[in-house]
């Protein structure tokens, strides 16, 4: 396992997070795991015990029961609180009220103090909003974060599912004020979706800003479940919940690469997929989930595969995007002027 800097701060954690959406089930949250709380204290000590110390929730998983689960776990386990990075979010509807979601000031100070509360610690190390919210200024937002980590509830503050002018906006504001940046980035990033190379992985590249990807695995798509003609195994997550959106015809021609390289190199799809992100030198860290300590053990093997260039040239030709303006006319002007 690797450790790597968190965007531009001096804490670091594994190239590995673990992910909690499995854990609770309760809500809508049921289409993607529903595991009580021994398994949750399995999957959480096997992580540890495999070099990761960087765990991502979030307030509406499961409607804070991923919080809470994730908070006993390390309880349970007898881990040291400062010897872990805890990394949770804010932005969606946790009450049926009329501010029961969003980034409004009175929002974000009312469910820290929740996630704190459930987690049962007394600060948070990476705090991030969960989404845009177009009815509140990011002014306020972005206030209302640095204020927490300047009262010590929170350490950093991160951002996910933004767009690049979003990210920018934000950080230019903060920078301008003096107020806490944003440090890191969560998105979805893939071998079967690479379109966030667009306009958001050359921001982050220039702000220095980290990425943590979600959904590595294209929702369980490259997992190796499931064939071209729509057939899974029993109970594979993308059966009832064909989520996120991607490009199936080109991500099946992906897998179909990745298939007869996965028996050249003894290995499995799943822990190739994951090592092409962890060969990506903008990718701070891959969160991964599990539903069995199995799945677990399977994806943390991805750090230990190694790529050769011939085996990467392969995958990205692939994989790349086709040419979209404007990117196609800054290659084209851009030519003499390489850095």
């Amino acid at each position: 396992m690797k450790y790597k800097l968190l965007g531009n701060t001096g804490i670091k954690v594994s190239e590995l997070c673990l992910g909690t959406m499995t854990f609770g089930g309760k809500g809508i949250w049921t289409a993607i795991g529903g595991l009580e709380q021994k398994p949750v204290d399995e999957l959480v000590k096997k992580s540890i015990e495999g070099g990761i110390n960087f765990i991502d929730t979030a307030n509406v998983y499961s409607e804070g029961v991923s919080e809470e689960m994730t908070g006993k776990a390390i309880r349970n386990l007898g881990l040291k609180r400062d010897d872990l990075v805890i990394a949770t979010k804010v932005r969606g509807k946790m009450n049926e009220g009329p501010n029961g979601s969003g980034l409004s000031r009175k929002h974000i100070l009312q469910e820290v103090d929740a996630s704190l509360k459930r987690l049962s610690m007394d600060y948070i190390d990476l705090y991030q909003i969960h989404g845009y919210d177009q009815q509140t200024p990011i002014e306020e937002t972005i206030e209302t974060l640095d204020s927490l980590v300047k009262n010590g509830k929170v350490r950093y503050i991160g951002c996910s599912n933004l767009a690049a002018w979003q990210i920018m906006k934000a950080v230019s504001y903060s920078g301008h004020n003096h107020f806490s940046k944003f440090v890191t980035l969560q998105a979805f990033y893939t071998l079967a979706s690479r379109d966030l190379e667009r306009e958001i992985v050359p921001l982050l590249k220039d702000q220095n800003i980290g990425l943590m990807v979600w959904s590595p695995l294209a929702g369980g798509l490259l997992s190796g479940k499931y064939k071209r003609n729509g057939e899974g195994e029993a109970g594979a997550r993308r059966i009832n919940f064909d989520f996120p959106i991607v490009d199936k015809e080109k991500a099946f021609d992906v897998i179909e690469v990745l298939e007869s390289m996965a028996i050249e190199k003894e290995f499995t799809v799943a822990q190739l997929a994951l090592a092409w992100l962890l060969h990506q030198k903008v990718v701070t860290s891959v969160i991964i989930g599990a539903k069995k300590a199995s799945q677990l053990a399977d994806n943390l093997l991805s750090t230990k595969v190694m790529f050769t260039e011939a085996e990467l040239k392969k995958l990205d030709e692939v994989t790349k995007l086709k040419p979209e303006y404007p990117g196609w006319m800054l290659e084209r002007q851009g030519a003499d002027r390489r850095k």
